[in-house]
């Protein structure tokens, strides 16, 4: 078996919740392929599940190494140091994931070739409005002859 269909094994076992196949098979994903971002990103989120945050935040760690700039990375250890009570550690890694989205919205903004239209000029249709009528209202009206 290939790693990518061992990987797709183990994304169907993480859907299925079954979180320790879905780990083992991402450990033998990452033994043939040691750089493969998305296994490791995947083991981190794995290991959450199974509440082992402290192998959570080392597979997490991990990715950080292949991919230091992902926000991805930085979210999953903000989650995982959330949930292992460092909120500290926390807050550390939401700040720096934030960061990383500014640097994506920048480097999109930059790059050459066409941009993506902020504003299309198409505008949801408004509904046209019926005239209101209202009730007669007698106390209104003028007496007759006066």
């Amino acid at each position: 078996m290939t790693p990518q269909q061992t990987y797709d094994e183990a994304t169907f076992a993480f859907s299925r919740g079954d979180f320790a196949g879905a780990v083992a098979r991402l450990q033998t994903v990452l033994a043939a392929d040691p750089v493969n971002f998305d296994a490791q990103l995947a083991l981190g989120l794995a290991y959450y599940r199974l509440g082992d945050f402290a192998a959570a935040i080392a597979a997490g760690h991990q990715a950080e190494k292949l991919r230091p700039q992902e926000q991805l990375v930085h979210t999953n250890l903000s989650l995982f140091y959330m949930k292992s009570g460092d909120k500290v550690t926390a807050e550390k890694y939401g700040l720096q994931a934030k960061i990383e989205s500014w640097r994506e919205d920048a480097a999109r903004a930059a790059a050459p070739g066409p941009k993506p239209a902020a504003d299309s000029g198409l505008t949801m249709a408004k509904p046209a409005l019926a005239p209101m009528k209202f009730p007669s209202q007698p106390w209104k009206k003028k007496p007759a002859g006066g």
